[in-house]
């Protein structure tokens, strides 16, 4: 295509008539864009100190977050400041980029404006996390420097007004009715204790200091290490005693008997809420229900097939008992387990240039999930890469009982979490330095979620899933996700017991019994969460289908992949129609 300006000229020269004049962007306004996402983005940065010093960013590393109903109602009130700001932004005169930006922004902070109403800030932490975990900050700071340490020492001495501030949150939740299940609060008992050390070498939060760099001298470690047990003993450990105390005296004879979200004020519209943006579709809690149940026979009847080829001749459930009993299919010891993880991750990485034209520069690593959280969480996860690149991504792997870990689901686990999954979607989204700051670090569920999900189908065009077992286990987890769709909606929305939705997990997917009720905990906590991944997945799988009948031999899938990935997280209608607009031109060079 010409430039505009030459086509104007070259239509007048030849006496055909010129096309409506296109009003050029108005720098002005797209400054005045980049100014108020900058300053919104400080703001936030000032107002979440730990997940600026998780993405690198320094200058607030002494600090926790202001856990307050005031804080919140202030951060409320800014968030409506400055969509009155962005509506001042005349929109018309911003070039395209700068319209989507605008777009998704406005459309961030409607939602987290709706989501004020629901007060969920009065319920601040879960079984997997919150104030009881707060140690685990440090596993995403540089430790390099005095300050480095110092910092860490200050937070700590904060501490204590971080928890009672998050005691009185958790009291105005009691008051409101605003609280978790008691099934699942009844695993962060556990977690506090952790935290209650008799010695303050023991303490989590004094790992840090347990392998200081060489280039300090005796007598600096020495001091710092001494200020850090001094920190421990009289803030940390008596912050985590007042806790304990209101915990098990109050908090847990306050929680709730039964699971749904739908059982708390405002909850079926809260639920609903969340079905909304966890998707960013329209669909209902019965249309997801629905398509989850639908799912769940397609991958049933393909996990059928694979069993028949393998020659077991029981029904469905023996193959699902005998998966998860025979001892071939795990293994003996963490470190076997973690092996296993480390020489999975090695064999995707050769492979990634046969699916992308680029390939994020930042690396990742594997490492174990932290004892201490090991039991109430997931089978892994992914932790983001430093914003200033000081850190690497890393992949999170759940060593606890590795009995209860099948060898037949690793691949489709490591294709998840770390490449094609999560850290190449993440990393390249950091990397897109022409996109402001709060869309390279944050983004859409659907998206990032739908995204890894996908990205484990992806095993199939690069040699992975050859052992019929493996191929199970990928559908295992494809089965995970519809199943997902069914029992979260079942809970929050129609009712289920906890009891209900475990049997019906445990008689569809081949996981464990104890990744099945951490899973179902997990969705109790967070709902509507799980939503995202599987609907995600299948509208990617629906616009490369559409791509590929439609461009036939033009059809390149490291192209439509990197198109999928070169804005960052974006929600899905918004997917949509970058796919259709990359088909159009592809199909027709030129347009």
């Amino acid at each position: 295509m010409l430039p505009m300006i030459p086509l104007l000229l070259a239509l007048a020269l030849a006496g055909a008539p010129a096309p409506p004049a296109v009003p050029l962007a108005d720098s002005s306004a797209t400054t005045r864009l980049h100014a108020l996402f900058d300053g919104e983005w400080e703001r936030t940065m000032r107002e979440q100190p730990t997940w600026a010093s998780a993405l690198g960013d320094r200058r607030y590393n002494t600090q926790w977050p202001e856990a307050t109903v005031a804080a919140e109602e202030r951060r409320h009130m800014a968030a409506r400041a400055a969509l009155r700001a962005l509506a001042a932004i005349p929109r018309d005169s911003l070039p395209a980029a700068e319209q989507l930006n605008y777009d998704l922004f406005k459309r961030q902070y409607e939602e987290d404006i709706e989501a004020y109403r629901y007060r969920e800030f009065l319920i601040p932490l879960d079984q997997r996390g919150g104030i009881q975990t707060a140690d685990e900050l440090h596993e995403t700071l540089r430790f390099a420097t005095v300050r480095d340490y110092q910092d860490w020492i200050a937070r700590m001495h904060g501490l204590g007004t971080y928890v009672d501030q998050t005691i009185a949150l958790m009291r105005q939740g009691i008051r409101e009715k605003r609280v978790h299940p008691r099934v699942i609060m009844e695993r962060v008992p556990s977690q506090i204790a952790a935290q209650l050390a008799s010695v303050a070498d023991s303490s989590p939060f004094y790992r840090p200091f347990a392998a200081m760099p060489d280039s300090m001298s005796e007598a600096t470690r020495a001091a710092l290490r001494a200020e850090a047990r001094r920190a421990i003993t009289e803030t940390v450990v008596p912050a985590y005693r007042r806790f304990d105390a209101f915990f098990r005296g109050e908090y847990l004879p306050a929680t709730r008997a039964t699971v749904g979200v739908y059982d708390t004020p405002d909850g079926r519209a809260l639920y609903a809420f969340r079905a909304r943006t966890y998707t960013t579709t329209r669909m209902t809690p019965d249309e997801i229900f629905d398509t989850g149940m639908r799912e769940v026979q397609r991958i049933r009847t393909e996990m059928e097939r694979i069993m028949r080829e393998v020659g077991f001749t029981g029904s469905y459930a023996e193959f699902l008992h005998h998966l998860r009993t025979d001892p071939k299919f795990s293994y003996a010891s963490p470190e076997e387990l973690l092996q296993a993880y480390l020489a999975t991750a090695k064999r995707v990485d050769p492979e990634l240039v046969t699916l992308f034209g680029k390939l994020p520069r930042t690396p990742y690593g594997v490492r174990p999930i932290p004892d201490a959280l090991a039991p109430h969480t997931y089978t892994a996860y992914y932790q983001r890469p430093a914003a200033d690149g000081s850190r690497a991504g890393y992949y999170y792997v759940n060593l606890y009982k590795p009995r209860s870990r099948p060898t037949y689901e690793i691949e489709a686990l490591t294709l998840h979490e770390s490449v094609p999954g999560h850290h190449l979607q993440i990393a390249l989204a950091m990397e897109l330095g022409e996109l402001p700051a709060f869309r390279r670090y944050s983004g859409f569920t659907a998206f990032t979620e739908g995204w890894a999900l996908y990205a484990e189908s992806l095993g199939d065009d690069i040699g992975f899933y050859r052992d019929p077992y493996s191929k199970f286990g990928q559908l295992t987890y494809e089965m995970w996700r519809a199943v997902r769709l069914v029992v979260d909606v079942g809970m929050h929305h129609k009712g289920w017991t906890r009891e209900r939705a475990i049997t019906f997990f445990m008689d569809n997917a081949a996981k464990s019994e104890q990744d099945v009720v951490n899973e179902i905990d997990r969705y109790i906590s967070w709902p509507g969460q799980a939503l995202a991944y599987k609907i995600g997945e299948l509208k990617i799988k629906e616009l490369r289908a559409r791509a590929a009948a439609r461009l036939g031999a033009k059809f390149d899938v490291r192209a439509f992949h990197d198109v999928v990935l070169g804005s960052g997280a974006v929600p899905l209608d918004v997917l949509e129609r970058k796919i259709d607009s990359w088909i159009t031109a592809t199909a027709v060079p030129g347009t």
